[in-house]
């Protein structure tokens, strides 16, 4: 904390007011530069265009964003980091992001849809904006959504088949 105190050019006690200790300046940290009730609101009206639709707002924010798209990489850094992090940045997505998206999924095993679709989300910031993949990081966001709109649709209302035994969440 006297490290970040330090490069805000500011006494740790201050610091140490605000935040009282590093899990409250790591949660400080973690939240979200967007409302995403507000982002993903109406994605229930079209279902059968969720998946695009999403992938499309979420790309635009990134895209048109650049802050919001460098506090969302800072966070996915973060949750890589160490166990601890990773556990508030997985908590902080089930509170907002996925149970967002929890009005277009469907009712067999939700909570695989929402992994799915929230690792793929995580993947494709890591693969775009901090790896810089070539192809990935140099398509427009239509062909991403061309490409992966699909996909994401089917994770959020497509057949998961017979070969999917984990038992719903809430039977």
């Amino acid at each position: 904390m006297r490290a970040v105190a330090t490069r805000a050019d500011v006494d740790a006690a201050l610091i140490h007011h605000y935040f009282t200790n590093k899990d409250g300046l790591l949660a400080a940290a973690l939240v979200l530069p967007i409302d995403p009730a507000r982002v993903l609101a109406g994605l229930a009206e079209d279902r059968e265009q969720a998946g695009p639709e999403l992938l499309r707002r979420v790309l635009a924010i990134w895209e048109s964003t650049p802050l919001v798209r460098e506090r969302m990489v800072a966070m996915l850094r973060t949750g890589l980091s160490h166990e601890h992090a990773a556990a508030m940045v997985r908590d902080l997505l089930g509170r907002t992001v996925l149970a967002a998206i929890g009005q277009v999924i469907e009712a067999d095993h939700p909570q695989l849809r929402a992994a799915a679709l929230g690792s793929h989300l995580g993947g494709l910031m890591l693969g775009r904006y901090v790896l810089q993949v070539p192809g990935l990081a140099d398509a427009t966001p239509e062909e991403l959504v061309a490409l992966l709109g699909p996909v994401w649709q089917h994770y959020l209302t497509g057949s998961l088949g017979d070969g999917v035994s984990i038992a719903p969440a809430n039977p």
